[in-house]
Formats: structure tokens, C-alpha cells, sequence
């Protein structure tokens, strides 16, 4: 029988480095244990999937709505996002009801730089900062009513301040939350 160590700390990327398994808790409450790879890739909930990545995940409030056979998510902020059709069984039941829109900054691209097979979907912003890193640029954007969001970029980007942009976001890479419960849909 194998020993077993239990490693307690509040640095994520230490937690995601140096477990087999993680568990995130909130407030002395379990919130979601499993593999880190899987806990970062299927949040069950808005906390676990703030928590975990640097920037954290953009969240939007939203409202799915129903467009002829099709759904598409509508941001308090003006975004439009179509459901892909592998999604909209899995939403149906959330037509009109209150949702929080998830992405995170690496499921974001500069247009020159989407990578092949993905589902992007156009977002208009103009970026305000921009932080080089070498080996990424995390550049923060705003959209025509004042929302902020994070988007890490293809270094070779080459994007200046108040540039405006239609960034491609990877629509099989969202999330969706139910905006009471805040548990993942």
C-alpha cells in the first residue's frame, strides 16, 4: 500500500504543479476535487474556475436567447456568442434565464493568429495595457461599454495601445454557469 501526503496551501499554481489530485475549497467547503488538468478545464462552479489561472478566467453576465433553431449567449455588455450545435441540447433549458459567460484569457486570439480547428467567433475591443512576456503578451481589453477583459496573446502579436481589434474567441473553449447557483450548466 502506497503513502499518501496531503499538502495544504493556497498558491494554485503550487497546488497544480505539485498534486496528483487537488481539491479547492471555499470557506472550509469542498467545492471540487479531481485531477488538475481536469479541475482547470471543467470548473464546477464561477469560484473554482476564478480561482484556478493566471489572469483568471473573464466572466460576463448574460442571458441565453433564442435566435429561429439557434442560441446564442447576449452579454450585459452587448457581446453576441452563438451556442454551438454540439451545445444546444445541453442550454435549451436556460433560454431567457440569468448566465454567467466564462472564457479564459488563453481561449481568446489575436486575429492573425487563430490556430487551426478551432470555432471562433469575432469580439470587437480596443486593448487599453499591453504586458510582453517573451513567451506570451496579456493584454487587457475593453469593449464600447467600459467592460474589462484579459486575453493572453501569441507574442508575436504586434498590438498597440487603443488599437482596436476583432479578437476570435474559441467557442469550444467557454464556459457557462447558472448565474443564481453559480454552478457550471
Amino acid at each position: 500500500m502506497g503513502t499518501t501526503f496531503v499538502y495544504v496551501t493556497h498558491d494554485q499554481a503550487e497546488a497544480m504543479t505539485m498534486g496528483s489530485r487537488i481539491a479547492v475549497m471555499n470557506q472550509g467547503i469542498l467545492q471540487q476535487i479531481d485531477t488538475p488538468q481536469n479541475v482547470y478545464e471543467h470548473p464546477n462552479n464561477i469560484f473554482v474556475a476564478g480561482f484556478l489561472g493566471s489572469p483568471s478566467m473573464n466572466f460576463f453576465d448574460a442571458q441565453l436567447v433564442q435566435q429561429s433553431a439557434s442560441l446564442v449567449i447576449q452579454t450585459n455588455s452587448g457581446l453576441v456568442v452563438p451556442i454551438p450545435a454540439s451545445r444546444l441540447q445541453r442550454y435549451r433549458e436556460y433560454v431567457g434565464r440569468a448566465v454567467v459567460f466564462g472564457i479564459r484569457p488563453e481561449g481568446i486570439y489575436h486575429p492573425q493568429y487563430v490556430p487551426p480547428g478551432i470555432d471562433p467567433v469575432g469580439i470587437q475591443a480596443t486593448a487599453s495595457v499591453i504586458e510582453p512576456m517573451g513567451y506570451e503578451v496579456i493584454v487587457y481589453f475593453t469593449l464600447a461599454d467600459g467592460t474589462e477583459f484579459i486575453a493572453r496573446l501569441d507574442p508575436r502579436a504586434k498590438i498597440s495601445p487603443q488599437e482596436v481589434l476583432t479578437l476570435q474567441f474559441d467557442l469550444t473553449r467557454f464556459h457557462l454557469f447558472d448565474k443564481d447557483s453559480e454552478q457550471i450548466i
